[in-house]
């Protein structure tokens, strides 16, 4: 039985007609399947490939998956794909790339390696969060990078309760706080001024966006807390965003509860690469 990959992309990147095709005869070569999502495949036209919709890529049990984009193209497919248990390749085709490492030069041998079975594979933890809203859950999430409750009026504060493991922290008055892994410490939480927790330490972090008293600072915790955010704001100035790409609008009382997922994603690579390197490339540190 042949083995089947899938593929995945952002779309409106004019490097996909050239990229994607390949991709898909290189693995056409070598016996391999191909299923991708509809918008992907909308840029191979002829091509041996089955288009399906994105939220149905898992039900064709690939043997792992190839995205071609940015880090948020990942973010959507580690979200899709995680609790199929389906190892992601992330191949970069935007600027930054702190999760999609492998460059387009690295593509075609990281796929050698990997079906040789002598890749690098890196798993990252999840984070689960649930809105809760008069003792019933309205929704549910599991997350790579972070969940940020925000204020949506520009004018106002926003005011927060919060609990980690049923203990009251404190109570923030701020323009929003950020519950991160440590895949998201680099993201809006480093933006915030939060610290970059290297992606195998099992910590969560809570950051504070632009805290009213500025001795509200960053806050590491161990990833088998339980963190309780209680927005305190006036009714409907305040908005749950998951990945910075999914989102709830919640009201006063309206309790935010985020925990360690029991999902995890697993990351396929060339070769292992440290954090550091990765920071050194991405921020531009200093060499040697």
């Amino acid at each position: 039985m042949r083995k089947t990959v899938a593929i995945l992309s952002k779309p409106d990147k004019r490097e996909l007609y050239e990229v994607a095709p390949q991709v898909v005869r290189w693995l056409n070569e070598r016996g391999h399947a191909v299923v991708a999502d509809r918008q992907t495949a909308a840029y191979m036209p002829g091509a041996k490939v089955r288009a399906v919709a994105r939220e149905k890529l898992a039900m064709a049990k690939p043997e792992f998956a190839i995205v071609l984009g940015g880090d948020g193209t990942m973010l959507a497919a580690a979200r899709s794909l995680a609790k199929a248990h389906i190892p992601i390749l992330g191949v970069n085709l935007g600027s930054l790339g702190f999760l999609t490492e492998v460059a387009l030069e690295e593509l075609y041998p990281t796929l050698e390696a990997t079906m040789a079975g002598h890749g690098v594979r890196e798993t990252r933890a999840m984070l689960h969060c649930e809105a809760r809203r008069g003792g019933k859950t309205i929704a549910r999430h599991d997350l790579l990078n972070d969940a940020v409750v925000n204020k949506t009026e520009l004018a106002r504060i926003a005011d927060f309760d919060v609990y980690i493991d049923d203990q009251f922290v404190s109570n923030y008055k701020a323009d929003g706080l950020i519950v991160s892994t440590p895949t998201g410490s680099t993201a809006y939480s480093l933006a915030a001024g939060g610290p970059i927790l290297l992606p195998d330490v099992d910590a969560v972090v809570l950051t504070p966006i632009s805290p009213h008293a500025l001795t509200n600072r960053p806050l590491v915790v161990p990833d088998d807390a339980e963190i309780a955010i209680v927005v305190r704001s006036a009714e409907g100035s305040a908005y749950l965003s998951i990945d910075g790409q999914l989102g709830e609008r919640l009201r006063d009382n309206d309790r935010i509860v985020c925990r360690r997922s029991k999902f995890h994603v697993e990351l396929l690579k060339l070769r292992s690469r440290t954090m550091f390197d990765v920071l050194r490339a991405k921020l531009k540190w200093g060499e040697r």
